[in-house]
This record gives C-alpha cells, structure tokens and sequence, in this order.
C-alpha cells in the first residue's frame, strides 16, 4: 500500500512539473507586454507622440482603404482618424486642413457639456435631479412658473424640457410652453442652459471650469467661442480624437476616474421612452427606435444600422462625429463641412449609415 502511494504521489508531482514547463515555454512563445496593440495607450498630455498601429497589423482589408479616402473627399471631409485601444490607425487630412487646424464641433460638443455636469454633479455642486431654476433662479423661460418649476436638470440632459424646439435661438422670449417637462422629447439648444447651471453652481466661468476639469487633464486644445446665438466648441481633429477616446474608457484617463464611471454610464443610457436612442446629450445605436431633430416622428429602426449595435456617438450639424465603439476598442473621427449642396440636420443623416458601410468594409 505504501508503494501504490508512493507511486500516487509521484505521478502527481511528475504531472505538475509537465504542467509547469509546458506553461513555461507557452509564455516564452506567446508574450504579451504592456505595450502591445491590444493594451489601452492613452497618449502624453503634451507633445505630438501618438502611437500607431496598421491596418495589417489589425489584419484588416487594405484594399478598403482607398475607397474610404475617395467617399471622404466626395462628402466635403477635412479630417479623419480611426483609433483602436487608443492607437492612431487612421489619421488623414483633406482640403488644406491640416492636424494643426481647428474646426468646429457644432453639436458633437454637447457631449462636453453633459460630461462637465457630471464632474459638477460628483462635485456636490449640482444634483441633476433638482429643479434648473434652483441654479438659474426663477423666470429664466417664458413659461409659467409653475410649468417652469418642474424642468430639472436631467429635463436638459435629455431634451425633455417641453419647452418650444423650433426657436432655436435661446432667449428668454423663445423658451415658451409646448409640453410639460418629461412627456416629450424634442431636439433643441436649450441645453445652452446647462453652461449656466455650471458657471452658477461653480462660481467660475463654464470654460474655466472645463478647461481644468477636462480640457487639461486629457491634453486637449481648443476653445468654446462666445457666439451671439450659440457657444461652439473648437479645435484640432486630435483633440477631438482624445474626448473620444476618454468617452470609451467611460470617464477614465490613464489611471484618473474623471467623470464617475456611474454618470457616464447613465449618459449613453436611454434618458426617456420616447427616444430610447438618446442619452445624455449623447446619441445611442442599437436601440429599437429613435427621433431626429426638428419632427415628433418615431422610427422603428436602430440609428444607424451599418454600424456595431453598442456605439454611442457625439453628433453635430454638417456631420462632425465621434462614433465610439467598445466592442471593438474604436473611436472614430469626422470634421468637415456638410456633406451635401443642401446641408444637414442637426444631427443624425444618412451620412453615417453609408460611411460604415465603407468602414465595415475596412475592418471586416
């Protein structure tokens, strides 16, 4: 009996050494190091390094490339980027803009406003639940005051005010009544609001304060401009490219937590009912239905069907974009000018269907 034990005991310690030299020489083959493409490398606050990585490396369809260059150019693009696990694997420029040029972001720069409001909010100088008026004071609309009482916060977030879409220029005389706050969504730039709510909560100026809790802390350039009807976020393709990719590590910049990981995951949630496919400021893919600007009108079609049924993206007016796809570790970049003769919306166009299709092309 001691001897099939001894024996026992033998195949098993002869079993664990075979164990450890086939795990051994597996490493040895197979390494994995910090550095590798499939890490996230999030690039230097200040300088102009950028790793990269190819389309080969990706093992993605070059022959792909070139088409996507030429359906840029046809649709008015300035610049392009495509980042997977931060890394630069496309970055063109068309038309004479250059990566030092700025460009406006137009309504993709709402996406900055609903992350400052969460920074205000895990700040303790906001709740989103609380009346706006709590921040703006009293009769800062057209409506009555008990209609205006009941627009909070989050009611901007989402655009679900009820206060009138269709005058766009937001001043005291054109935010009037049309629905209470919470039973319809409509498109607007009331949002503006929000920028107010962040300089009276704060007691600094909005830019001052997003310049040192965001703009600052990922390296970005830029400025928002102080328009006579709208305040417009501008800057280089790259800047643009870094938000993005903040927004798909949710908040998180190396090692910081910026805006709470449970805000963002709140702001590409559905906001409401009426358009699950909006967020907070932010437009949702892969959702049953969704509105666009301008119309009460629901269709019953994901917001852009060619493109991974998990990306969130920043959208503006004349197709200014960042998609951001975390199943696939990717953010994509888009500036430019309207796509076509007779402009755009606000927001969402057939543009974005048919260049993932193009990019479907290139990544499958």
């Amino acid at each position: 009996m001691h001897g099939i034990n001894l024996m026992n005991k033998t195949s098993i310690l002869l079993s664990i050494l075979l164990l450890t030299i086939l795990v051994g020489c597996r490493k040895d083959e197979d390494p994995t190091p910090d550095n590798s493409d499939s890490s996230m490398y999030f690039p230097a606050n200040t300088g102009s390094t950028w790793e990269t990585t190819s389309v080969a490396n990706l093992g993605w369809n070059q022959d792909a490339i070139q088409p996507l260059k030429d359906f840029l150019v046809e649709k008015n693009t300035k610049s392009f980027m495509i980042l997977v696990n931060g890394r630069i694997v496309m970055e063109e420029y068309f038309n004479g803009h250059t990566a030092a040029s700025s460009w406006q972001w137009n309504s993709s720069g709402k996406t900055l406003v609903s992350s400052t409001i969460g920074i205000a909010q895990q700040e303790g100088l906001i709740d989103i639940n609380n009346k706006a008026s709590d921040y703006l004071g009293t009769e800062w609309t057209n409506m009555p005051l008990d209609k205006e009482n009941l627009i909070t916060v989050r009611h901007l977030l989402s655009m679900t005010s009820g206060i009138e879409d269709s005058k766009q220029l937001v001043i005291k005389n054109n935010l009037v009544y049309v629905a209470d706050a919470g039973t319809r969504w409509a498109y607007g730039n009331v949002f503006q609001k929000l920028m107010d709510i962040v300089t009276k909560a704060s007691n600094a100026k909005f830019e001052a304060y997003f310049n040192e809790k965001i703009k600052n802390k990922i390296g970005m350039d830029g400025r928002w401009n102080e328009g006579l009807v709208y305040t417009i976020y501008h800057s280089s393709t790259r800047s643009m490219a870094r938000y993005g990719l903040l927004a798909l590590n949710r908040g998180k910049w190396k090692s910081e937590q910026i805006i709470n990981e449970s805000y963002f995951s709140q702001s590409i949630s559905s906001s409401q009912n009426m358009n699950p496919s909006y967020g907070y400021l932010w437009w949702l893919n892969g959702k049953a239905s969704y509105m666009i600007p301008g119309v009460q009108t629901v269709y019953s079609s994901t917001l852009v069907p060619n493109a991974p049924a998990d990306m969130y993206a920043a959208m503006g007016a004349n197709e200014q974009r960042i998609y951001v796809v975390p199943s696939k570790n990717m953010v994509v970049i888009r500036m430019g000018m309207a796509v076509g003769s007779n402009g755009s919306n606000f927001a969402l166009s057939g543009f974005d269907n048919t260049l993932w299709e193009k990019i479907n092309l290139l990544i499958n």
